[in-house]
């Protein structure tokens, strides 16, 4: 896939309040799982955790479940990236730390929302990229192995006057 910035469209959002609400209800539940531990964050800011460190190890048995129980909202993920840029973006201007932050803290609430959505077996990645807008030319390109039956993509690019980002959710079907 290959992505090219254009101009920010998407459908006309509600006024500010309600946006602000959604999102603030979108971030309380993903401060809820993130403290349940169902939220997993890997980022380059990241320090590496210690390797003797070990996790709880749950043995499930196979269902044999093949095929997912309903299809990946491409659409529904898109309006998801499109709000959660608008809200976060829209009135910011370009400084390196801050977006440094913003795109972890984007793509984990892009994250949480997607996984709001309850979509079962899918593993759920959201890629973030905030740079400055200075006439210059980006292409953002990704290889996936995947089955193209069940796994599925969204993306949404989003400009400011000082900025743009591109936000994508690649869905995989875990068996």
């Amino acid at each position: 896939m290959t992505f090219q910035l254009q101009r920010s469209r998407c459908m006309t959002l509600p006024a500010r309040v309600g946006l602000t609400a959604r999102s603030r209800a979108g971030t309380i539940s993903f401060l809820a799982r993130l403290r349940a531990g169902s939220v997993s964050t890997v980022s380059f800011m990241d320090e590496p955790s210690d390797p003797n460190k070990q996790g709880s190890s749950v043995k499930l048995e196979p269902t044999y479940q093949m095929e997912p129980t309903k299809r990946f909202p491409v659409n529904t993920v898109k309006d998801i990236l499109c709000e959660v840029l608008q809200h976060y973006l829209a009135e910011e201007k370009y400084e390196p730390e801050l977006c440094k932050q913003m795109t972890k803290t984007i793509s984990d609430v892009v994250k949480a929302r997607v996984k709001d959505l309850q979509l079962g077996r899918y593993k759920i990645i959201a890629l973030v990229h905030i740079g400055e807008l200075r006439d210059q030319g980006l292409k953002i390109s990704s290889r996936c192995l995947w089955d193209a039956a069940h796994d599925n993509s969204s993306s949404y690019e989003f400009r400011n006057n000082s900025l743009f980002a591109t936000a994508m959710v690649y869905a995989i079907y875990h068996e």
